[in-house]
């Protein structure tokens, strides 16, 4: 339900909703030379630096403290009051800075808060169920965002005029937007309380009374100090980030990318994207929730090696393909592979993580991921641009997703545990 509530955040503020209102309807009288998308931009890309900075050593140290399932109610609340605060973004230039801040610190709160949460995945899981669990997780995110878009569009933003919606809601000064962002905020925090009911807190590990307390710089000397005992080790945890990092840029590309593409190269109406969206969220879920169980009888790798072959392939014919309905086949496809790479990319970190560190190590899939998310982008303007056409930077993310599938190969399979097979959830 987590996952279910945190749509709100994904798919209203950063994709669909408030992102556009602050680029389209906000600051589309700014005045200056520098756009309000690109402000957008620059203030996303400050957000990921913080990220990069703060999660590895959050991880840590809510693993240290025993502070997991706090530090969750605590970064999602505050990510909640985020959401909410974005309400009084009207529509006039001068509050793009109040919605731009609002927008970064959420997105550093919340990116913090999938720490703790995704860490948590051993604590609702055997190893004979970790992979349909994550794999729910991951569809449960995907439904929610569906069905939390569906009821916006219907209720606040269909129509024209200056009315919308179905509760005919007016559009002065934003006010149907503004109100989609309040119901964002109530239903993330609504869904986020049933894991904090649910899921007991870890243990604090026992300490040296007489150890001295590590501060928050000091936990970078801890990190540091970890990583390298991490690659003496254990290797295949520091290979397999790196090949995660590579490969989950190019899966975050293929959703960046696909509606410019599917209204400016396959002409499709800018009004059917939104039904592209939903059916594209509705085979991501159904592909993450029957790959979980594969996962759980083969394991995490040959779940992510057939996903990114199969994007390959598929993302290939794309490049060749023109035409609406083209686009709906293969592209369509190519999300059905999606869900499963993105559940299987977190089981497999959990199977190698050793027990008490799970995360600090999901705070550096956090970081690794955030080290390259230039990547996609900037080799599908490189493509786009040596070209002469957008539909050639498929071709970019393809290299990127390709790159990925070639270091994960050289990435030993994580054990798979089956003594504990006849255990259900």
């Amino acid at each position: 339900m987590w996952d279910w509530g945190s749509a709100a955040f994904n798919a209203v503020i950063v994709t669909f909703v408030f992102s556009v209102y602050l680029t389209d309807a906000v600051g589309d009288d700014l005045p200056g030379s520098i756009s309000a998308s690109t402000w957008l931009g620059w203030a996303l890309a400050a957000a990921g630096v913080c990220v990069a900075l703060l999660a590895p050593v959050s991880g840590q140290r809510f693993d240290a403290r025993g502070h997991r399932k706090r530090a969750l109610a605590l970064l999602t609340f505050a990510t909640v009051a985020c959401i909410a605060a974005m309400y009084f973004v009207r529509d006039d230039h001068s509050y793009l800075w109040l919605g731009l801040v609002l927008l970064a610190a959420g997105s550093v709160l919340f990116e913090i808060a999938e720490v703790p949460y995704n860490a948590m995945l051993r604590q609702v899981s055997t190893p004979a169920t970790i992979g349909r669990v994550s794999g729910f997780g991951w569809a449960m995110g995907y439904f929610g965002g569906i069905v939390l878009l569906l009821v916006a569009y219907l209720g606040f933003i269909a129509g024209d005029g200056d009315t919308r919606g179905l509760l005919s809601i007016p559009t002065e000064d934003g006010a149907n937007i503004r109100l989609v962002v309040l119901l964002a905020a109530v239903w993330f925090a609504v869904f986020a309380i049933p894991v904090l009911l649910t899921v007991p807190e870890l243990p604090a590990p026992k300490v040296d009374p007489g150890a001295d307390r590590v501060g928050f710089l000091g936990s970078y000397r801890v990190l540091w100090r970890d990583v390298r005992e991490l690659w003496s080790e254990d290797r295949r945890v520091v290979h397999f980030l790196v090949a995660s990092a590579i490969f989950r840029d190019g899966l975050a590309g293929v959703f960046t990318f696909g509606a410019v593409l599917a209204v400016t190269v396959y002409g499709i109406d800018a009004g059917d994207v939104l039904l592209f969206g939903v059916a594209a969220n509705v085979l991501a879920a159904a592909g993450a929730l029957a790959a979980g169980r594969i996962d759980d009888r083969v394991g995490p790798k040959a779940v992510l090696v057939v996903s990114l072959s199969s994007m390959l392939v598929v993302g290939a014919a794309l490049i060749v393909v023109s035409g609406p309905l083209m686009f709906w086949i293969f592209g369509l496809a190519l999300c059905l592979f999606v869900g499963p790479a993105q559940s299987s990319s977190r089981t497999f970190l959990a199977r190698m993580t050793p027990p008490g560190r799970e995360g600090q190590l999901f705070g550096l899939y956090a970081t690794t991921g955030r080290a390259v998310s230039f990547l996609a982008p900037a080799l599908f303007g490189l493509f786009a641009w040596a070209f002469s056409a957008d539909r050639a930077g498929i071709a970019g993310i393809l290299v990127v997703l390709g790159g990925g599938l070639i270091a994960l190969l050289g990435v030993p399979a994580p054990r798979t545990d089956t003594a504990e097979k006849v255990v259900d959830v």
